[in-house]
This record gives C-alpha cells, sequence and structure tokens, in this order.
C-alpha cells in the first residue's frame, strides 16, 4: 500500500526570499481536475509547509500540493521554484490557506508505490467501486516535494491526511471503511473553492524567534487563500515578503524601524485587499517579551473599521470535525439558521451562548462561543440539554459526554485559559432538528 509520511519541514528563515507567481495555478471556480492521491500522517513540526502549526488549522482534513511539475525528472530544486515551467500546483506558497473540494474516484487494482519512472497502478487497472462520488472539502496546508513519481509525474497529485479518508462522505453519510483495506490509491477530482461557512475575520500569529528586527507572523483563517502582505512602514506601503517558501507567513515592518507595532493589509487568491483594503494593527504580544520563544503566539488587533481580533481559535467550525465528521455539505442545500439565537446563561466566571450554523435533513451544525467574565480563567465547562431528541455526533476544539440528553463540554488543551472577557469558540454537529437550547458556563 502506497504512503507517504511525513515531509520536508518549513523553518522559519531569517532571511526571506522573493514570490514567484505561476500562471498554471487552477483558479477558484474552475472546472475540477483528476490527478492521483496518496496520504500522509500530519504536518511537521512545529509547522507545516504554509508555516502554520497543526492546531491553528481551520479544519482538521488538510491536503499537499505539489512542489514541482518536472514529470521524470526527480532532482530537488531550490525553494521557492524559480522556474514557472516546473513548478507545481503549490505554486510557491500562493495556494495555502485555499480550500478544495475532493471527490473520489476510482481504486487501482495494480501496484502504485510511486516508484521513479514507472506508471501508475501498473499489472493493474482503475476500478469504480462503492466509494466513487464520496467527497470533503479540505485545507491546503502542506507541500509534496518528494522525489517520488506521485510528487513529480503528476501535476493533479493530491497528499491527503490520512484521518481524513474515511471522513468523506456520500448523501452525508460518512464512508467510514475506505481506509485501510479499500485505499492502495485511488484517482480523485478536486478544485478550489471559497471557504466553507466563513464568518469572522482573519487570524494573526508570531512565529518562534519573531522580534522587533524580525517580525515573522502568520496569517490565516482565510476567506480565499492569501497572496501578499503588505504593511505600513514610515507611512507608506511596502510589500512584505515571504518567509521562505512558507505560504501564510511573512516577515513585515514596525511602523518606524526596529518598532513592535504593526499595521499590515492582506491580498487574496485574486490579488484583491481583504475586506476592501482593512487595516489591522497588532503589537508583538508581552507574552513574547522581546522574542517569541513559543512556535506560534497569537495576537489580538483593531481594525481600521473599528472591529477586534479574535483572541483564540476561529468561530468558523472545521469543514469537518476531527473525528468522523458528518459531510462535506449534504447533497440537498442546508436551510437557513434560525433567524434569533438562543439564549445563554451567565455565571461569574463566563458565559456561552448557542447558534446554528447550518442544518440539513436530519443534522444540523452549531457553534458555542464561550466568554470570560471580568477575571481571567483557566479552563470552562458548558452544559445544555437537547430537547428534542438531538444527539451529538462529533464535536472540535473541545472534548465532551452525554448523560441522556445533558451534554457537558470541556475546553480543549489549547483554548482553557482566557483572559478576562476574551472569548473563544467550539463546533458541533448533531442529528435531529436544531432548536434553541440554553448553555450554562462555568469555569473551575
Amino acid at each position: 500500500m502506497a504512503r507517504r509520511g511525513f515531509r520536508w519541514l518549513a523553518v522559519a528563515a531569517a532571511a526571506a526570499l522573493a514570490l514567484v507567481v505561476l500562471s498554471f495555478q487552477a483558479p477558484a471556480g474552475a472546472d475540477p481536475v483528476t490527478g492521483n492521491a496518496t496520504y500522509f500522517d500530519a504536518l511537521g513540526s512545529p509547522y507545516g509547509g504554509c508555516g502554520l502549526p497543526q492546531s491553528q488549522l481551520d479544519s482538521p482534513d488538510f491536503v499537499a500540493l505539489n512542489v514541482y511539475n518536472t514529470p521524470g525528472d526527480y532532482n530537488f530544486y531550490p525553494r521557492p521554484v524559480t522556474d514557472p515551467a516546473k513548478t507545481g500546483l503549490w505554486n510557491n506558497g500562493l495556494n495555502f490557506g485555499r480550500f478544495v473540494q475532493v471527490s473520489v474516484g476510482d481504486y487501482c487494482t495494480g501496484v502504485n508505490d510511486g516508484a521513479t519512472n514507472q506508471p501508475f497502478c501498473r499489472n493493474g487497472s482503475w476500478v469504480a467501486d462503492q466509494y466513487n462520488n464520496a467527497t470533503l472539502t479540505m485545507i491546503v496546508a502542506d507541500s509534496c516535494g518528494d522525489s517520488n513519481a506521485w510528487c513529480r509525474d503528476d501535476p493533479n497529485h493530491l497528499d491527503l491526511a490520512k484521518d481524513s479518508l474515511n471522513r468523506f462522505a456520500r448523501a452525508g453519510t460518512p464512508v467510514g471503511d475506505m481506509y485501510p483495506n479499500h485505499w492502495n490509491n485511488r484517482h480523485v477530482s478536486w478544485q478550489f473553492v471559497p471557504a466553507p461557512g466563513y464568518s469572522g475575520d482573519i487570524k494573526i500569529g508570531f512565529l518562534q524567534g519573531a522580534q522587533a528586527y524580525w517580525p515573522a507572523i502568520a496569517v490565516s483563517h482565510l476567506a480565499n487563500g492569501i497572496h501578499g502582505v503588505e504593511y505600513n512602514q514610515g507611512g507608506a506601503w511596502q510589500q512584505a515578503k515571504m518567509n521562505s517558501d512558507m505560504g501564510q507567513s511573512y516577515i513585515v515592518g514596525g511602523l518606524t524601524s526596529g518598532a513592535t507595532n504593526f499595521q499590515i493589509r492582506v491580498r487574496d487568491a485574486a490579488d484583491q485587499l481583504i475586506n476592501g483594503g482593512r487595516v489591522y494593527s497588532f503589537a508583538l504580544p508581552a507574552a513574547c517579551g522581546s522574542t517569541c520563544s513559543q512556535p506560534y503566539t497569537a495576537t489580538t488587533y483593531t481594525t481600521s473599521d473599528g472591529s477586534t481580533g479574535p483572541t483564540t481559535p476561529p468561530t468558523s467550525p472545521p469543514t469537518s470535525p476531527p473525528t468522523s465528521p458528518p459531510t462535506s455539505p449534504p447533497t440537498s442545500p442546508p436551510t437557513s439558521p434560525p433567524t434569533s439565537p438562543p439564549t445563554s446563561s451567565p455565571t461569574s466566571a463566563c458565559t456561552a451562548a448557542s447558534t446554528v450554523a447550518s442544518s440539513w435533513n436530519g443534522g444540523f451544525q452549531a457553534t458555542v462561543t464561550v466568554k470570560a467574565g471580568n477575571t481571567a480563567i483557566s479552563g470552562w465547562t458548558a452544559r445544555w440539554t437537547f430537547t428534542n431528541g438531538e444527539q451529538i455526533t462529533q464535536l472540535w476544539n473541545g472534548t465532551y459526554s452525554a448523560s441522556g440528553a445533558t451534554v457537558t463540554a470541556r475546553n480543549a488543551s489549547y483554548n482553557g485559559s482566557l483572559a478576562a472577557n476574551a472569548s473563544t469558540a467550539f463546533g458541533y454537529t448533531a442529528t435531529g432538528t436544531p432548536a434553541a437550547v440554553t448553555v450554562t458556563c462555568t469555569s473551575p
């Protein structure tokens, strides 16, 4: 069974390299392309190819795109790739942070081991089976630059997160058992799509080693990828350089040389300034001191139109929850969420409120926002009781248990500590018809 393991680990580099624009990239909304699919275990540590830890991705379902487009040529070339003819759909990082809709295709009955100068599925054929047309929406989070036939000979090859394979769904039901016995590499068809169910705004975090004279940031939670960052210095907008070839990480500059306060604006995959040119103002977090020691340190921001940036993982739910999620959206369009949000029940430590993000025949997806009170908290527990026989199928950005109709959700390791009046969110999917629920919140 063909398989790829951990691939090239992107490490923040003090010298940023120039961007290379590639005309080969498939734009959002283009017709699907068909390629061979493999799988890999996880992003590297601390960062995947885009410059984000895996815990910071908007979805647990992620893919890697080819670094090179060099059929029959398995040599390594410097990255970023300077020859457009050799540049793969990874596009020197410019397709990172975008989403792709992936549909399962035919099964390989032969040998598909990625051996160099060997055809795919040799001594066999591609056959359709019960998994064909199962779909999943996934985020581009890594790059495939290995010197094998998968990453070099097939320009439309996708490398899929292994844990996602059984989350592909047909008619709203996860396939459950495609991996391992029904995998052996497959064809997939795929295309770029806008971020599903997008809400909120971007996230900004500083990378390990960031400081006044090397302010390396990562920009995530994007509606349509990222093609550039501009920073304000001395009253003029400057184009930031990508951090090596990590497509969501850029080296910015302070408002004055060496300053630790910053202003940026961001361009998306269509090369348009996002949110009408919104300016994001932020500073090196106090937790960093003079240098950030953690792989990722989130920062808050204010904007030119008065909004405030997140302090915790984004409120829009992942495309699929971490374990056996339901689906890419069901074949019948979801209904509109309720027009009036459910109520919340305050406590002295924290409050929580639930809203329905989408629903379909027999199920729905909801987001619960937890907010600290006037003092910081180190953890939280949210409880509610369903009234119409609903049952949770998956929950992300937290853990949960159920006793009859009562659900108890607790923070994950990364979102339990909240500053005074700060908030975080978790999401879940459930069977049944969505209804307003009252959520109580307590803190130890």
